[in-house]
C-alpha cells in the first residue's frame, strides 16, 4: 500500500493512483514488489526537524527515506520538503511537478538499492531517475 500523507503543507495536485500504479512498475522493473510505502509532504522546517532528530543532519534537503524493506518486499517512510522541491525545480529550470515525481520516484530507487552518494553513485542515480520518469 503506497499512501501519501501531509505535515504542515497542502497534499500536492498530483494523480495518486497514476503515481502508486507508476511506482509499482519501477519495482517491479527491479524485481521488487511494493509493501507499505508511506511519503509525507512537508516543509523545510519540518524536514530540516527530521533530518536532525533521526540522522544528526544540520541541514534542508528535498527527500528523507527511511528504509524498512524486507527480501524484496518495499517498505519506508518518505518525507518530501515540498519547499526544497520549488526551490530546486526554479534553480534548475524544471517544472515543479517533474521536478516533484522526480523526488517522489529518488526515494523508491533507494528502496530498491540504488545509491547516490559514493564516486559516481549520483550518476547512476539520476539515469534511474530519467529512466522512471520516462514511464510515467
Amino acid at each position: 500500500m503506497i499512501t501519501f500523507q501531509t505535515e504542515q503543507i497542502e497534499l500536492p495536485d498530483i494523480d495518486q493512483t497514476k503515481v502508486r500504479e507508476w511506482i509499482k512498475k519501477v519495482a517491479a522493473s527491479y524485481g521488487k514488489r511494493v509493501g507499505e510505502i508511506a511519503y509525507f509532504f512537508c516543509n523545510d522546517e519540518k524536514i530540516l526537524a527530521v533530518n536532525r532528530e533521526y540522522l544528526q543532519h544540520d541541514y534542508y534537503t528535498d527527500i528523507i527515506t527511511f528504509d524498512y524493506c524486507q527480501g524484496n518486499r518495499l517498505s519506508g517512510d518518505l518525507f518530501i520538503s515540498l519547499d526544497t522541491v520549488r526551490s530546486n525545480a526554479e534553480l534548475l529550470g524544471n517544472d515543479y511537478y517533474t521536478e516533484l515525481h522526480r523526488v517522489i520516484i529518488h526515494g523508491v530507487l533507494h528502496l530498491c538499492g540504488i545509491n547516490d552518494k559514493g564516486p559516481g553513485e549520483r550518476e547512476k542515480m539520476e539515469a534511474a531517475e530519467d529512466k522512471a520518469l520516462s514511464i510515467l
